[in-house]
């Protein structure tokens, strides 16, 4: 059960594990599951004094969490200026906030206008007007994060760039460099599997991972290929980085979480997680380095974000644990 204190709800221990909107639900009596995930995505679910707007964010107990029923609902507002780190005619380098989709996807719930893609448009535009150039919004998708991945992606701004991008990843020459916080006491890795729709419990995964893999590997197999070095220790988790040598959908989240080590903030991936579930406000997942060829100079190009304020905080809790 949910306790309440004053205006806040108390998370216990029971709780532990649920995802937010089942808290909701039970907080408010009555309440449907889509109203309770509308609930949290219009930012009126504050958890620990911020806005919580994943309905599948897994609690971890002890939590504080306020319903501000009446108060106006978050509007996205356009990436700033200095999210922009490298703006040319050809290609625009951006850093992406976790929360947000990077395109939109068929069959999506966020609209077009909440996403990456076209609130950089935006700074992009803004960005022209103060360079005193021809506006020119036009941004095309080369890459995707997950929507609780935060760090760096890059749009092309023409057909061509985006032709010679997509022909680099497709070679496998882009430089992808993930940080991850992962639970439990991680290795160094080399992590090769062929990753399927449904790995035969319905989550996308390894093929073989469950149960054998005999004869051969379906027609939507792909091969998966990520490098994994530790960094540092901390209490109960690693930080880890991770050079994708593909890129397939959630394939860091997989890899890890198949390996014995699926990253704080995981809602999908941690099933077969058995030890004590770390709390944090998001994927622990950031992409922070990004290179590449330039498409019309030829020249090798790169950029690095650090982490942003949630994901260090997670880190120097994890650094600086507090003593019973």
């Amino acid at each position: 059960m949910i306790a309440a204190v004053a205006d806040v709800l108390l998370v216990t221990a029971e709780q532990a594990g649920e995802t937010l909107a089942a808290v909701v639900r039970e907080a408010a009596p009555g309440t449907s599951w889509s109203r309770a995930r509308e609930l949290c995505r219009s930012g009126r679910v504050w958890l620990d004094g911020e806005p919580a707007t994943d309905p599948a964010r897994r609690l971890a107990g002890g939590e504080r969490i306020e319903l501000r029923l009446d108060a106006p609902a978050l509007r996205r507002e356009a990436v700033p200026l200095d999210a922009v780190l490298h703006l040319d005619a050809d290609v625009a380098v951006v850093r992406k906030p976790a929360g947000l989709l990077t395109v939109p996807f068929a069959g999506g719930e966020r609209s077009e206008r909440e996403t990456l893609l076209s609130l950089a448009r935006v700074a992009v535009r803004r960005l022209d007007t103060i360079r005193g150039q021809e506006p020119n919004p036009s941004l095309r998708a080369v890459q995707r994060l997950d929507k609780d991945t935060s760090g760096l992606v890059v749009f092309a701004r023409n057909v061509r760039a985006q032709r010679r991008l997509q022909e680099q990843l497709g070679e496998h020459s882009v430089t992808r460099r993930y940080l991850a916080v992962v639970h439990g006491a991680a290795a160094d890795a080399v992590c090769d599997s062929l990753l399927v729709p449904d790995r035969g419990d319905g989550l996308r995964g390894s093929w073989g991972f469950l149960r054998s893999a005999q004869g051969e590997p379906p027609p939507e197999a792909r091969n998966a290929i990520t490098f994994v070095t530790v960094l540092e220790r901390l209490a109960g988790a690693t930080l880890v980085a991770c050079e994708l040598e593909t890129g397939r959908q959630h394939q860091i989240r997989i890899h890890l979480a198949e390996g014995g080590h699926p990253v704080v903030g995981e809602t999908v991936y941690i099933r077969d997680w058995r030890g004590p579930l770390i709390p944090a406000p998001r994927l622990m997942l950031h992409a922070a380095v990004l290179g590449f060829v330039h498409p019309r100079t030829g020249r090798q190009v790169r950029w690095e974000d650090p982490p942003p304020a949630d994901f260090a905080a997670v880190l120097d809790r994890l650094r600086h644990p507090v003593q019973p």
